[in-house]
């Protein structure tokens, strides 16, 4: 039997061709327009898109950059995410907060989980203006110059693959590209090496890129669809941005070979709303790829037609996970989904079989073409080859991105890149943001693999390394990890959104003293195992992570 779409109303746009894909984008101008959505604006956008009004309701209502809220003058987006957290212990919040309230005419804030500073923590975006610092308080009210430091990336321990270009090596943008569609057999030659290369997904499920690819090809109907999942949500985590800002040739040309591979006509790029200099990238290297003939129709002569565009998300965390991210482009609220089925097959977009794949994946794509599947696949250890990109956050003597072989030790990180702790000991070592667990200052020789972090209750996510010192308390942390599962949680399942607000409370009264620990367990129990997703799913694993480290300080609690 035939399954349906994951929601009725995307039958609207596969047998209608209605243009659901435009929701977010209304909606977000009608915000700029009037500082607020309205009635009146939710009646307006559905009838224009011919969608159910309470379509355009769930999204107007879901996001965090839409809302039914009034936004009048100046509004500021200050970071709260783990990196900017472990900077001051969240002081810097109130510190804007007081800052901009006391500012020539209204404004106000909002708490955000990530911008992408994490390398020069705290950070905060004035409208598209980005700041970053320990003086941010005084730069957003004038009192300090402005600060917008670049991302620092280096490739020290062998041959670069993912930031080849960044750093002068390897082959000119779109070249890889132009070669297969020359070759005659050039989606075959993708896949062969993509194979070859047991290349898995960077996004933190680790699936076998390959294979995914495989699901799609063999799914029913003619169109196919293939999206780059920019939406790099993980607090912690700026390698997709360091690529979409910096070499976005290079992410388009993924999308396309993928596209290639998989048959497709259309890809996409999500970018999170928090990346504005990625959207404005992106959005002019796709012009620039069309002018150039490498997208568009009967492409290069080789009777291949694809066409990309770039589509900017909304603020929600978890649209991140890709059957939100599909919910997202839909116009819909950004919840996650039941799976089967899944986007390979029928729960794609509009019920299009669709591939999203993780930017640091597709940007793969052209040295693996180029230099063969096997070279990559002689790099790494065990199940993961090839390289990653770690994220360092603003406590290290070095942060920044660094690409690493799979197998590197997280010692060898900390220390050898990183530099180690500029000031103070150690405490704890989350990897893989909030979602992805923590690691004590004596568990570092772990090496870098999903499996081997997997033992110790650490799932690798998109790569970030958070160090937090010894002026961070365990309560504090502990409450911040709720905070964040609290307001980022989709409330598509109870376990997880009641869970997680559930412990919060919990995890404010253990600060006061008051600790349970057994209602916890219970709390976590069922977050794990009757969860949706991942979000739920993963959480408690990190909560008992963190109590095992912070084990003395929090039961004194």
């Amino acid at each position: 039997m035939t399954r349906e779409p994951r929601q009725a109303t995307v039958e609207l746009e596969r047998r209608y061709h209605r243009g659901a894909t435009d929701v977010l984008a209304r909606l977000r101008r009608a915000k700029a327009e009037r500082g607020r959505i309205g009635a009146d604006d939710v009646e307006r956008i559905a009838a224009e898109l011919g969608l159910p009004r309470a379509h355009v309701y769930g999204a107007a209502s879901f996001y965090a950059d839409l809302g039914f809220e009034p936004r009048s003058g100046r509004t500021v987006r200050v970071c709260d995410g783990s990196a900017c957290f472990a900077a001051t212990c969240g002081a810097h919040v109130e510190d804007v907060r007081l800052e901009v309230a006391q500012g020539s005419g209204p404004g106000g804030t909002e708490r955000v989980y990530c911008l992408g500073y994490c390398y020069a923590s705290p950070s905060a975006l004035d409208g598209e203006a980005a700041y970053a610092g320990a003086d941010l308080d005084a730069q957003l009210g004038g009192r300090a110059a402005r600060v917008d430091p670049p991302i620092p990336f280096a490739a020290p321990t062998g041959e670069p693959i993912l930031l080849a270009r960044l750093l002068g090596h390897g082959p000119p943008a779109w070249s890889v590209w132009e070669q297969v569609l020359g070759d005659g057999d050039g989606a075959a030659r993708v896949i062969r090496e993509v194979e070859q290369s047991r290349l898995r997904g960077r996004g933190g499920a680790g699936f076998l890129t390959a294979r995914k690819w495989s699901l799609l090809r063999e799914a029913s109907g003619g169109a196919k669809r293939v999206i780059a999942n920019g939406d790099e949500g993980d607090p912690g985590s700026y390698a997709d941005r360091l690529l979409m800002e910096r070499d976005p040739h290079g992410v388009l040309e993924g999308v396309a070979l993928a596209a290639l591979a998989c048959g497709a006509s259309q890809g996409y790029v999500y970018v999170r709303s928090e990346y504005p200099a990625a959207r404005d990238a992106l959005s002019a290297a796709v012009l620039e790829a069309r002018d150039a003939g490498h997208l568009g129709s009967n492409i290069h002569g080789a009777g291949f037609n694809l066409e990309i565009d770039v589509f900017e998300g909304a603020g929600s965390y978890v649209a991140g996970e890709e059957t939100a991210l599909l919910h997202s482009m839909e116009g819909l609220r950004g919840g996650a989904a039941a799976r089967p089925p899944f986007p390979a097959g029928r729960g794609g977009l509009y019920g299009i079989p669709t591939a999203v794949n993780n930017v640091e994946t597709l940007s793969a794509l052209q040295w693996i073409v180029a230099r063969g599947g096997e070279a990559y696949a002689e790099k790494g250890s065990g199940a993961d080859r090839g390289t990653k990109l770690v994220c360092l956050n603003e406590r290290f003597t070095r942060p920044g991105v660094y690409e690493v072989e799979f197998g590197t030790s997280i010692a060898e990180i900390y220390e050898g890149l990183g530099g180690g702790l500029r000031a103070g000991r150690l405490r704890s070592l989350q990897i893989g943001g909030p979602l992805g667990g923590f690691l004590a200052p004596d568990e570092l020789e772990v090496p870098l693999t999903i499996e081997a972090l997997a033992k110790r209750g650490v799932s690798l996510g998109h790569g970030s390394l958070i160090a937090f010192d010894e002026r961070i308390p365990g309560p504090a942390l502990l409450q911040h990890l709720w905070r964040f599962a609290a307001d980022e949680s989709c409330g598509s399942c109870s376990p997880c959104r009641v869970g997680s607000r559930r412990g919060l409370e919990l995890a404010g009264r253990a600060a006061a003293g008051e600790g349970n620990p057994e209602a916890l367990e219970q709390v976590l129990h069922a977050m794990q195992h009757a969860s949706l997703c991942g979000f739920g799913q993963s959480l408690p694993a990190a909560v008992r992570g963190l109590r095992r480290i912070y084990g003395e300080e929090l039961e004194q609690r």
